[in-house]
Order: structure tokens, then sequence, then C-alpha cells
């Protein structure tokens, strides 16, 4: 049967009956991205739309000199090319704008000026009728420049490192030290100290960052972009180039993965508005894969761990610092070592953070930032420190196990990481590994058993939900959201279906449009506790309205019941002492004479409640690795990721979204790395051909486990985030794994061959 598909809104998968939380659904947007329906940044069709292609700085540091556009200018098709002294005035230049993740300092503005700041900087757009003719006038860009001396090497310059000055969103500098870390490190009688390194990784989404810049007669601008936060890249826009906001509308319906790429705006949507302005036309600027490396990444970062205990394993000093990079002109920062002081009990501990300024562009989220280099070390020490005890890891872990953050000095709202390590063991077989490594082969590989504790914080911010519902029973809800490919499409219609007790198809979810009602960016794993909270809360209020309008129906049956007497279920309400008798949410809405009712809903952290706990998910990762002893080649064969993420919406979504994190962990373990030439001061191995990321091949047997969990003091709905808890831990447990199965210890990410080898 053919359908007509409005590839803006998914359509719910009919047939699918009464709705509830805790059901494993497919994904409603799952049919849309299979078949190809569904259209991303650079696919929306414009008549008269013209294309930029970015031209590149080739030095790391230093002045543009001269940009000879001759020969791009004469290109057939060629409309202009713009450069710092050749562009639309943006108000950037006397106002500084800052979206709303950026860090302390003046963020990045293209074409701003002849300086250059890193290599890869873009210098100049090309704009052209065809994406070909751009290209190749791209190529026809002559740039000269006057070099500077540039620093691009993190370990040659941690004697600049200073203390960051700033808060970012999301950032909390180091606690003050509580007792004396030195001192009880010196009189442990048990005790290891070492070094931790994690080189630079690059995001590498499905879907390379794009803009289509669509502008109406009237001078409106209609931007699909690439992004976390549809009103985050309006606010952007409107404010650098003086723009009333209800003169941008930035769209993001569908984002091909993003995983904090995408928190920013990233300078091609800058560069696609300039080349509109400039020309009063539609155009799109789709960076390469190659250019995808000449943004942000996750920092480079040095750390030392110190680890004292007594004999039993009780921990009685942990002294965790911490030096990563960030840009010439802002002061990315990131959580790493706070974790050490919260997630094990010990009486003294001393943390450190520190930055240094390099000559590249400013670092940007990425899963589980901070957490996934600070959380490595920190239970790659642990596991160390258990073999000095010669105690097993698991039992280390319990041994000082606390349900309080003495760094806080507060309780966890919910804290299942102790059935998280015994329901994981259990699954994975933990207690047949034999202690000492190297015990166990199978043909010509070394086995290894491995495991990590995972934690992340559980966030919730503020956000605006609204809901209709129609005359023939059909609820539409919406809110400024985004979908990464989280299922947040899925699993806000599964909220709002269970709520209003309707089956799937009677319900659809718009998100992904900044005129919709303010959601915040996607990202640190808080959309379910955040808008799915307010999703909740607009249909309460929706079932409030009803109610009331149901009890004044003639011969109404609720006219002497109170609201908490009554629920709803199979598109009607009903009475709790009386479940037969109830009234159908269509004839409500008949006696309205209506053709539909809106309800509009804020939803706010309870930040009283919330402030007198600390809020994580948490995780144990149990990990089975297979070493080739000559070849010094890993192979993860067996990953169980036992997670407590409060109550679990979809359990389907949310185990897919596990898997992600265990496979981006493994990737980060093995295979992610960034490598450059500091000679340069130029990422090399900038393409899929060098740069490894997992493949099929790579990836064996993942089992996730939900542990039971219902905390209703981070969110009304009981939930936390599962985004990037599901990486955290996962590199630490397969470092632990191969010194299992070697005796060979690596201390720094990526675990290649060659290290493996070397030890």
């Amino acid at each position: 049967m053919n359908r007509t598909v409005d590839t803006q809104q998914p359509i719910a998968t009919p047939g699918t009956g009464q709705v509830a939380i805790g059901m494993p659904l497919h994904r409603i947007d799952g049919p849309l991205k299979v078949t190809g329906e569904a259209r991303y940044a650079a696919e929306h069709p414009v008549a008269d739309l013209a294309w930029g292609v970015v031209v590149n700085s080739t030095i790391a540091k230093g002045r543009i000199a001269e940009i000879d556009t001759t020969e791009a200018l004469s290109v057939p098709g060629v409309l202009d090319v713009l450069t710092h002294d050749h562009r639309p005035h943006m108000r950037s230049l006397g106002f500084m704008y800052k979206d709303m993740t950026a860090p302390k300092g003046s963020p990045f503005k293209p074409l701003h000026d002849d300086k250059v700041y890193c290599s890869g900087q873009p210098v100049a757009l090309v704009l052209a009728n065809s994406f070909e003719a751009a290209r190749h006038a791209a190529a026809l860009v002559r740039v000269s420049y006057e070099q500077e001396p540039h620093e691009t090497h993190l370990l040659s310059n941690m004697d600049e490192a200073f203390e960051p000055g700033s808060l970012k969103a999301g950032y909390s500098p180091p606690p003050k030290p509580r007792g004396d870390a030195d001192v009880a490190f010196a009189l442990a009688p048990v005790k290891h100290q070492a070094e931790y390194y994690s080189g630079v990784e690059h995001h590498n989404p499905m879907e390379m960052f794009a803009s289509t810049v669509i502008r109406a007669p009237d001078g409106h601008l209609t931007i699909y972009d690439k992004t976390q936060g549809s009103q985050n890249c309006r606010w952007v826009v409107s404010h650098a180039f003086g723009l009333p906001k209800d003169k941008v509308t930035v769209r993001n319906p569908y984002v091909g993965g993003a995983f904090g790429s995408g928190l920013r705006p990233q300078y091609q949507l800058l560069l696609a508005v300039m080349g509109s302005l400039h020309l009063n036309r539609s155009v799109r600027v789709m960076l390469t894969r190659q250019q995808m490396f000449t943004f942000g990444h996750r920092p480079e970062t040095w750390q030392r761990v110190a680890l004292g205990a007594e004999a039993d394993g009780t921990l009685t000093a942990i002294a965790h610092e911490a030096i990563a990079e960030t840009s010439q002109k802002e002061e990315y920062v990131e959580v790493v070592v706070n974790w050490s002081g919260q997630l094990y009990r010990c009486n003294n501990v001393r943390l450190g953070y520190k930055l240094v300024h390099l000559d590249q562009y400013t670092p940007i989220d990425m899963r589980a930032p901070g957490a996934a280099h600070g959380v490595h070390a920190l239970e790659v020490a642990m596991d160390e420190l258990s073999y000095q005890l010669k105690m097993d890891p698991l039992a280390l872990r319990l041994k000082n196990y606390t349900d309080h953050d003495a760094s806080k000095d507060l309780p966890y709202s919910t804290k299942a990481l102790r059935a998280c390590y015994e329901q994981g063991a259990e699954r994975f077989g933990w207690a047949r590994r034999p202690a000492e490594p190297r015990a166990m082969r199978e043909g010509h590989e070394l086995v290894g058993w491995g495991m990590a504790t995972g934690i992340w914080d559980a966030l919730q911010m503020f956000a605006r939900a609204r809901a209709v519902l129609s005359a023939d029973g059909h609820l539409e809800v919406s809110s400024a959201a985004t979908d990464i490919g989280t299922g947040t499409y899925t699993v806000m219609a599964q909220i709002a279906a269970a709520a209003m007790g309707l089956p799937l198809e009677k319900v659809t979810f718009r998100l992904g449009d900044s005129t919709l009602p303010v959601a915040p960016i996607e990202g640190g794993s808080s959309h379910v506790t955040t808008v799915g909270s307010a999703v909740e809360g607009v249909c309460e209020k929706l079932q409030k309205t009803l109610f009331k309008a149901a009890r004044k129906m003639p011969g109404s049956p609720f006219s002497k019941d109170r609201f908490a007497q009554v629920f709803f279920k199979d598109g009607a309400v009903w009475r709790r002492a009386d479940p037969a008798v109830g009234a159908r949410l269509v004839d409500i809405m008949a006696s309205l004479g209506q053709a539909s009712i809106e309800e509009k809903y804020l939803m706010l952290p309870n930040m009283l409640k919330q402030k007198k706990y600390v809020r994580s998910t948490h995780s144990a990762v149990f990990c089975e690795v297979k070493v080739d002893e000559d070849f010094g080649t890993v192979r993860v064969t067996r990953v169980v990721s036992a997670v407590a993420a409060g109550r679990i919406i979809n359990p389907q979504t949310a185990r897919s979204q596990v898997i992600g994190g265990v496979v981006w962990g493994i990737s980060q373990a093995l295979h992610e790395e960034t490598l450059a030439d500091h000679a340069l001061g130029r990422f090399m191995n900038h393409n899929y051909g060098e740069y490894h990321v997992p493949v099929n091949a790579d990836i064996e047997d993942i089992d996730v486990v939900f542990v039971e969990e219902d905390d209703r003091i981070v969110s009304r709905l009981g939930a936390k985030g599962v985004g990037e808890i599901g990486l955290v831990g996962v590199a630490a447990a397969v470092s632990n794994a191969i010194y299992h199965a070697t005796g060979r210890r690596v201390r720094s990410t990526p675990m290649t061959p060659d290290k493996v080898m070397a030890l």
C-alpha cells in the first residue's frame, strides 16, 4: 500500500496498541532512515541553490599576507570568493557572541581577520552555481602566509600548564583536598603510582557537518543544520549578523550522529549564512571528511594517579592530576579528575586539573567528555593496585564501596552500582577468573579478563513542551529537542502515549525546529530526564483539562470524582474504583465542540530537592580479550555492561545506546588516535583510511544488563540517562584484560599492537 510520507516527521508504527513505560518499542524514525526518506542537513532540495566550498589554512600560526582569487573567479559558474576583507558585516566584530556551550574566552569567528590560529582554519569560501565548480575553484585559491612559530605538542609544553579560571556548562573545578593525600601515600604499606596518556580523538559521525540556508523573498532564512541544538544555532546566527530572531529558523529533524560534535555551531554554519547574505540567495556549505578534522576534538590529556592502601585493600590515599590542551582563544575544560574523589571511600584525596594553550582549534565535547579519560586512568590504576595487593579487582572495588560522596558530603540519590557489580560478574562468569596473568590460552592467543567501573552525571535541565489533542483523538506533542540517533522521537512519543493512554499510532512527537517550545541542547544524557519530564508534565495538564470537561458532560460518571480517582487507558478516561466505567477521549472532545485543545508546560528541576543529593549513573564493565602474542593484535571477544541508569523508558533503544557506547569504548581502547606532525602543526591521518574506527569484524559479543533502579530525585519519570555511561570504563576494562592476558601493562590509548608487543 502506498503511503504519503512527511519527511519532516516520522510516522509511528501502526498496530502497537496500548503503550507503557518500559516497553521495548522499535524506533519510530527507523523506516524513514533505512528507506532514505529522512532528509539530513545537506539533502533538502532548494531552487536556485548556490554551493560553498571552504578553503583551509595550510599553516598552524601566523597571518594571511595575500589571497589571490584570480584563477578561482575565472572558473565558469563561480559567483564569488569570500575572504576576511571581502564578506558581509558581522556584529561579532564589535559584539562578542557566544553560543550556549562556549567556554571562557573568545570563540573562533571564521573570516574574521588575517590571523591564523591553527592548521585547517577556514580562510576563504568559494561560492558557485554547482558544487563541482566551487570545489575546483577552491583548489585554485592561492594564499600566501607570514608564518610564526607554533606549539602543538602537549607533552613538550606541560611546564606552561595553568589552572583554568573559568566555568563552563557541565564543568565543576576539582574540589579542595581532604585530609593529606601526600602524607598518607608516603605512609601507605601498599602503593601504586603511574602516568597515563590519551591521544587526540576526532568525531567521525556518518553525516558530515553541513548547513543549507534557504532564503525567502522577504529575507527570512530557514536553515537546515547538523546540530544538537536548533535554538542555539538560531541564537548565534541572529546575534552574529544582527538579524531579528523571527527572521531565522533553524531545523534539524534528523541528525546522522553527533555525540558532542554538534553541541557548538561549527564554522560551516556562519559561512553558509555569510554566503546567503552576500548573494541574496540560498546557499549550502558541506564539509568534506578531511575538513571534519579541522574543528574540535577530544583533547590530548596526560594524567598521574597515585593510590595508597592498607594490606587489606582499604584505600588511604588518592592523588589524581591531569593536564589537557586547549586553544589559544578559549579555555576548554572537562571534568577529568573529580570522579576519583567520589567513586570510592577514602579520607585523603588531592585532585588537580590544568590546561595548556596550544596552536590548535578549541577541543569539543566527545561522548562522556572528561570521564572517558579520567575514569579510565583511575580504573586502570585500581587494577594495578589490586595486583600489588594480590586481591581480586572486583573485591578491591567492593572493599571501598561508598553510598556517600565525601567531596560534597552528600548521599547519592540512588546508587545501584553494587548490583551492577553482582549481576555483571554473574553474567560474565567472573568467579571463574584465575588470579594470575597469562593463565588462560586458546591456541596461539592469550586470554584475559578485566573489569572497570563507570560513572557519569545524571543531569536535568529545563524545558518546555506543548501538547495538542485533536477532535479525532490524535495527540501532537512538541519541543525543540534533538534526535541524534538516540531514539528521542520514539521515547518521547512513548512517554506521551503512556501518559494519555493512547496507542503509539495516535501520537506524534515533533522536534528539531527552533520555533518549537524551548529545549536544551541534546547532550550530557539529559534529554529523557529533561524533555521527557516536560512531555509527561504537559500530558498531565492535558489530562486534567480533559477530566474537567468529562465531569461536565451530561450524565457524567465522574461528577463526584477527583482527578486522582481516574486513569487514562485505551483512548479513554476510567474510574479507578470501577474500571468498567469511563468516557472516550473523542467523546469528551466532541462535548467541547472544539477542533483541538492545547496545553503548555514548563519543566523546571526541583533544585531544593536535587541539591541535597549527588546524582549519577553507574556501570560495571566486564571484558574478555584474546591477544596474539606474536603480533600484538587484540580481539575483544566478550563484553558485559551492567548499567544502573534509573527507570529505563524503552529497553530496546536504551540497549542500543549502551551497545554503541561499548563499541566506541573498544574504539577508544584499540583504534582511535589522530596523529600530528608537530613540525607542521597539522593532523595527518584525516580520513577513514588512516583514522581507525571499528568495523563489524572488530566487534563480537556485547551483553547489556539493566539493573533495576528508580530515581525520582533526578526526574519525575524515575529515569536518568544512558547515552554517555555506555562508554565510560570500557577502555579501562580492555586495558585491564590485556594485562591479565599478557602480564604487560599499557598506560596509553589506543593500545595498538606495537605497544602491546613492546612491553
